[in-house]
């Protein structure tokens, strides 16, 4: 057939065409990631940087409300919300049926919980390690099999935390989760190297979220001031005097699925906060 009878090759329909071709390039070339915990902040933000990009969303949570409005927010089609607390085998098992043999080029374990702990009866020890570190591992591990189906070099990225690498008094248990996961993420870049797949970790300083704003209000209260005044000493400690903003977490972890050959490695964003050598 000669070129000029192509209906994408019509006179009067280049500009149309042009565009239409792009579009579907971009289907071609998209790539689909699970998001755990992306009802809110980082999570929220990190679905809408690659939707933005034209990829799909899978984003899973335990409110179906706060998904849903996730969801609502995403620009493209084809996204997808997946009810599941992380920290329960069986829930995860019956989200990954639902998925059947949907193949992701990501795994961006995002979901965690914050807060102070203390020793006695109403110790949050367990939820929070249950949450944090043994939840990202029953979430990667469940949603495994699906990213050994996809083509190419395929990702998981750990959202960790800069009290991974400092102490903060009555974080016993958050600090612990978030060091383990520095552990878990080079245990796994070694272990799936040789399949493709890139491990990596971000840990973000303080970064204006929900969980954030409750965990000034928390500390501010545990030692008699207020939050505002909590938050200027808390900035004290951070060279740029300013919270990240969570859309410029979820940049850096679309700059980190982008690459083809970084993997083991944990990415500091915190305001200068920490400065590794």
């Amino acid at each position: 057939m000669p070129l000029i009878q192509s209906p994408l090759f019509l006179p009067g329909t280049y500009i149309y065409n042009r565009v239409l071709i792009n579009q579907l390039c971009t289907m071609m070339l998209a790539s689909t990631y699970l998001i755990s915990g992306a009802g809110s902040g980082i999570g929220r933000a990190m679905a809408m940087q690659l939707a933005t990009q034209g990829h799909r969303c899978i984003v899973l949570g335990r409110s179906q409300l706060r998904l849903q409005h996730t969801l609502d927010t995403l620009p493209g089609p084809g996204h997808q919300l997946l009810v599941a607390d992380i920290r329960n085998a069986e829930s995860l098992q019956q989200a990954a049926v639902v998925l059947g043999n949907t193949s992701l080029n990501g795994l961006l374990a995002n979901a965690g919980i914050g807060g102070e702990n203390y020793w006695g009866e109403a110790d949050r020890w367990d939820d929070i390690i249950s949450t944090n570190l043994t939840g990202t591992y029953n979430f990667v591990n469940t949603f495994l099999p699906h990213l050994r189906k996809a083509e190419g070099t395929k990702h998981i990225l750990i959202t960790s935390s800069v009290l991974a690498r400092l102490g903060v008094a009555n974080y016993s248990a958050y600090c612990a989760s978030k060091a383990g996961l520095l552990g878990l993420m080079r245990s796994w870049a070694v272990q799936y190297a040789p399949e493709g797949i890139l491990v990596n970790a971000i840990c973000p300083g303080w970064v204006d979220t929900e969980m954030s704003q409750e965990g000034l209000q928390g500390i501010a209260d545990s030692i008699g001031i207020t939050k505002n005044e909590f938050y200027d000493i808390a900035m004290q400690s951070v060279p740029l005097k300013r919270m990240s903003q969570p859309e410029e977490i979820a940049g850096l972890a679309g700059y980190l699925l982008s690459q083809s050959s970084i993997t083991g490695q944990t990415l500091d964003i915190n305001g200068g906060a920490v400065m590794n050598s």
